[in-house]
Order: C-alpha cells, then structure tokens, then sequence
C-alpha cells in the first residue's frame, strides 16, 4: 500500500513538472513570435505609398511671395506643376537641348502609363536669390542651405540647364530610364533634379554626387 501511495505521489509529481514545461514552452514561443513580428514590421521597406510621401517632390517657391516672383520669373503654382509643352517661361526658357529630351521622355512615359511633369525648370535670378534667402531662414546658415539651393551664378536652374521632375512615380520613371534621352540625376539628395548629359545614351550616367556642394568644390 505504501509503496503504491509513494508511485501514486511519484506520478502526480512527473505529470506537474510535465504540464510546468509544456506551459513554459508555450511562452516561450510566444515571446519568440512577437519578436520576430516585431523585427519584421521595423525592417520591412515602407509601402509604396508611404515612399511616395517620403520622397514627396518639392515645388520651389518663394517661401513668403510678396508678388514681385511670378511666372516671369520661373514660378509654378503648387499643386499645378507644367507639362512639358506648355508656354509658360519655366518650361520654355529651358535650354532647348534640355527641354527636346524631356519632351521625348515624357512621350515614353506616357506610353507606360506616367504623366512626366516639370516642378521647377528655369528660374530668374531674382527668384533663385529668394529661394536661397528662404533656404538660408529654414535651415540656420548658408553653408546648410547650399546643399538644397545654389546662388544665382551656380545654379543650373538659372542658366536653364535644370528640371526638378514630379510627381514621384515620374521622377522615378525618370530615374530608371532617363539615360536613353539623355537624362540623369545628378545629386543624391535631390532624386527629381535631372540635367542633360549627351553621352548617358551610350555610356550611361556619372556617378551621382552627394548634393550641390560637392560639385562645386
């Protein structure tokens, strides 16, 4: 009886240290699912869409336009960025090399379903002067402010040799096709800024630089 009572007791203890491990196994595997999701959702790449804002393509603008930039000189309202044939001095203005394989490209892109638009082409130097003034307001001196505006006698927007490219989906068609017009990114903060480079057709595009800085060293 004794020993039947002692394996009785001997069981009972086996069988709560089994159900104590099985309950501990089961946490832990918990603990290990909710961070391997956790890790998931912080490395996965951001939806589409969540690049797009991200990657949200500026329109230059005089920050506090009194009236004096207009369209004369280069000014493109917000939210209406021009096409590539419209009469408006930002686009016309453009040096006609430029703007010939712009045209060509946004016939291409258009075929695949892109609108090609132009943000920002040409610019008065007055208009440039401001944006550089602003860009100076916004990020606390001019040495932070050459790496996003260039002054009037640097700019390649100035001298017509420049187009900030939007929206996104087209600056990104830009960026993947581009070298067969002609067309490249120069600066790798500024993914929608594309000048001409004659030889990109048949030796591809120069390296991109870090920003406008870089070139001007």
């Amino acid at each position: 009886m004794n020993s039947s009572a002692a394996e009785a007791r001997r069981n009972r203890r086996a069988a709560a240290l089994f159900a104590t491990l099985v309950v501990a196994l089961i946490a832990a595997v918990f603990v290990v699912q909710q961070a391997l999701t956790g890790a998931s959702a912080s490395t996965s790449p951001p939806s589409q869409a969540g690049q797009a804002q991200q990657q949200e393509v500026p329109v230059k603008q005089a920050a506090a336009d009194d009236g004096r930039i207009t369209a004369a000189d280069g000014l493109i309202a917000e939210g209406r960025p021009a096409g590539v044939e419209d009469d408006v001095p930002a686009v016309t203005n453009l040096d006609p090399q430029l703007l010939a394989a712009l045209r060509r490209a946004a016939a291409a892109a258009s075929a695949d379903g892109v609108e090609l638009r132009i943000n920002s082409g040409w610019r008065s130097r007055e208009f440039q002067d401001r944006l550089l003034a602003d860009a100076v307001k916004k990020y606390g001196s001019a040495q932070e402010a050459a790496r996003w505006v260039a002054t009037a006698d640097a700019s390649e927007h100035v001298s017509g040799d420049a187009a900030d490219i939007g929206p996104w989906a087209a600056a990104e068609w830009l960026g993947r096709h581009g070298a067969a017009f002609g067309l490249c990114q120069i600066y790798g903060n500024e993914p929608w800024h594309f000048e001409l480079r004659a030889k990109a057709s048949a030796e591809g595009c120069p390296r991109m630089l870090r920003d406008p800085t870089e070139r001007r060293r």
